[in-house]
């Protein structure tokens, strides 16, 4: 004989025992599965980019610092050049690899205990996330802290090296952690990850009052995460593909278990026919794929879309064809999931509401920005050491979003269309069901 859980036959919201399931213990498995999930991605994406080799054991603390800013933690690089020198720099770039680890792992752990249930008091749901909360604010703080390292920078050989010595400069360039700002993105990015997990999820369970959102909400954003976990699958496949045909796999490793995201998801925002300016020189560089380095790099200012893409290499074509496909494929899961009968031009709204949204966190989340410099006595980059260096991509936000809201009308138009051909679209079949026949016409939630 199976244990039923008591529950409050008003509501069905379930009484003490179903909160102990996702008690403290339950709260700290979670966290730790996604603070290790992450650590280990990027542990394994450093180690593939050479950092295993950073001296004074730095490779612990950079693995620290780059959790730190895949959860939107600020990381601040500082350096010290002495009285006759200089030094500047500054980071603000999020490693999506890592970041898209964690949010798969702490949903999945969040959402674990609230499984095959339809209703949940939102005091509960309240209850079970502050616990995660707390604690992921404890491992963040322990993060925030070990994330700190300063490192000798080298002056070469030749004359810089000469006017070191002379002079006695011996410059440092260090990284540290502006906790309260880490903390504070930190809990923001958590509740952000929460709140999808309970959007995106067909099982989880919603308090009452916003259970006749879910027909609305839910299937466009299950079909958001499908759309934008297909990217980074295809962007996965190219990067195999790469590394067979052009060799360096251990390049193409760092690149897909740190930023593969990063050019994924701005690849599709291209072939939507968004336009992105940036800029490369110095040192710096784009190891995959190699078009965009050649674009980016020069004296002023580049321009990154299809016409300035296709100049360098005339494939970037399919990334239009390749968007229609996946945005078309989007909006036919979307209108499956919602109820039948939806009239098509709210499948073609919602579509476009759910695009509009996406295109606006991947410009947001997919801005670069890096620079360095060092100068002694006025002097910088003697002799091409590759002393300075500027990198910085970020989008026609505007434009882009309204190209979001044409394609998400068109697609989810078309999407609507063929999903009402599907047989059986938006029925549910249950034994007892209250009315006769034993249909209920909606989503399966």
């Amino acid at each position: 004989m199976s244990a039923r859980i008591p529950s409050d036959r008003a509501g069905g919201v379930p009484s003490g025992p179903a909160v102990a399931r996702h008690g403290w213990p339950q709260a700290a498995g979670t966290v730790l599965a996604g603070v290790v999930a992450m650590g280990v991605t990027a542990a394994l994406g450093l180690w593939a980019a050479g950092a295993a080799d950073l001296p004074d054991g730095a490779f612990p603390r950079v693995v620290a610092a780059t959790v730190v800013t895949a959860v939107g933690g600020a990381v601040e690089l500082s350096g010290d050049a002495g009285g006759l020198a200089g030094t500047h720099a500054g980071l603000s770039v999020l490693p999506l690899s890592v970041t898209l680890v964690g949010v798969l792992v702490l949903a999945a752990g969040f959402l674990r205990p609230l499984r095959h249930r339809a209703v949940a008091g939102a005091a509960e749901l309240a209850g079970w996330a502050g616990r995660v909360a707390v604690l992921w604010l404890l491992a963040l703080l322990g993060l925030a802290l070990g994330a700190r390292q300063t490192f000798a920078v080298s002056l070469g050989d030749g004359t810089l090296s000469d006017l070191g010595d002379l002079f006695g400069v011996s410059p440092t360039l260090g990284f540290t952690t502006d906790v309260p700002r880490t903390l504070g993105f930190g809990l923001l990015w958590l509740a952000g990850v929460l709140a999808l997990a309970l959007l995106v999820s067909r099982g989880a369970p919603l308090p009452a009052r916003l259970l006749r959102f879910q027909e609305s909400v839910r299937p466009a954003a299950y079909a958001m995460v499908v759309l934008l976990l297909a990217c980074v699958a295809l962007g996965v496949l190219v990067a195999l593909w790469s590394a067979v045909t052009r060799g360096r796999p251990a390049e193409t490793l760092a690149v897909v278990l740190l930023g593969l995201p990063n050019l994924a998801w701005l690849a599709f925002t291209v072939g939507l026919g968004a336009t992105w300016e940036g800029r490369v020189d110095g040192p710096f560089g784009l190891p995959m794929p190699p078009v965009l380095d050649e674009v980016l790099r020069g004296s002023d200012t580049a321009t990154l879309n299809l016409r300035t893409l296709a100049e360098h290499d005339g494939r970037v074509g399919w990334l239009v064809a390749v968007d229609a496909v996946l945005l078309a494929a989007a909006a036919f899961v979307m209108a499956a999931r919602s109820p039948a009968g939806t009239p098509l031009w709210r499948h073609a709204v919602r579509m476009a509401v759910a695009l509009v949204l996406t295109v606006l966190t991947i410009c947001l989340v997919g801005r670069v920005s890096a620079h360095y410099g060092l100068s002694v006595l006025g002097i910088t980059d003697l002799g091409g050491l590759g002393l300075s260096g500027t990198l910085f991509l970020r989008p026609e936000t505007w434009t882009a979003l309204g190209l979001a809201v044409l394609w998400g009308v068109a697609a989810g138009f078309l999407g609507g269309l063929a999903a009402r051909r599907t047989a059986g679209h938006g029925r549910v079949d249950t034994p007892s069901a209250g009315r006769r026949g034993g249909v209920v016409r909606g989503p399966p939630y």
